[in-house]
């Protein structure tokens, strides 16, 4: 009987291990309770992994407001409590002050722009190595897994949680991210007769997840907090064909 014991706990600390080595950090849920309802589900041990690197595929502009948006959301969790946020960008059109609507103070965050994909990577480098930071955000349209490690290794030292916007990647091969997102806008949530453009509505696809379970949800923002139900997956070729990002 102890022996079956120690077996199981020495099966779960390997795994722990495993987790950490591929870039998840093992964190209290109640720590960073974002809430993201059934989406947690796809995460190992339900809980959205920080102190690791996102990234997000988009193919529109319209789909790079849309992840903006999702992002801002994750933003009020991450940055609730204490830290600044880095914000780098090569095409101006993040309005700032919109963040508002997640309870995120624009003053909180860094908002750099450049112009050379060459000089992004490396300030996103630099960000994620200050552990004075608690989130890096940037534009980056090509990434290779070679640049992803180095990103990975800053991560793992500092805790520092990264979001990467690929907007038109033309390269979609394996990098060391730990999940893969994809988000598309959905007509806003009015309530009732409410006038007004209501509130942000998105379909969210996981598209890899590290010992996750990838799938697809409808998530909205209401009351100051995600609220997510998942999408049946279409068994029609040509409807995953026309989805297909990575």
């Amino acid at each position: 009987m102890c022996a079956s014991i120690e077996k199981s706990m020495l099966i779960a600390d390997l795994q722990q291990q495993i987790l950490q080595w591929q870039g998840f950090k093992q964190i209290e849920k109640k720590d960073y309770a974002i809430c993201l309802g059934e989406l947690e589900k796809a995460f190992p041990g339900h809980v959205f992994p920080v102190g690791t690197l996102h990234e997000f595929m988009m193919e529109s502009n319209e789909e790079e407001a849309a992840s903006s948006g999702f992002i801002g959301g994750l933003l009020s969790f991450l940055m609730q409590k204490d830290g600044v946020g880095l914000w780098i960008s090569s095409s101006s059109q993040l309005f700032a002050p919109s963040i508002k609507l997640f309870g995120v103070d624009p003053d909180r965050i860094i908002f750099v722009n450049m112009e050379k994909q060459k000089d992004i990577l490396w300030a996103l480098e630099e960000g994620l190595k200050c552990e004075g930071i608690r989130v890096v955000i940037a534009e980056v349209q090509d990434i290779d897994f070679v640049q992803s490690r180095r990103l990975q290794l800053a991560v793992e030292k500092s805790k520092v949680t990264g979001f990467v916007l690929r907007l038109k990647s033309r390269f979609r091969g394996t990098t060391t991210c730990a999940a893969r997102w994809h988000i598309s806008p959905l007509p806003s949530h009015v309530q009732g007769d409410m006038p007004g453009v209501g509130s942000p509505e998105w379909e969210v696809e996981l598209l890899k997840v590290k010992n996750g379970n990838p799938s697809r949800w409808q998530v909205g923002w209401r009351q100051n907090q995600f609220q997510a139900k998942r999408l049946v997956l279409s068994s029609n070729p040509i409807y995953h064909a026309k989805r297909k990002v990575g």
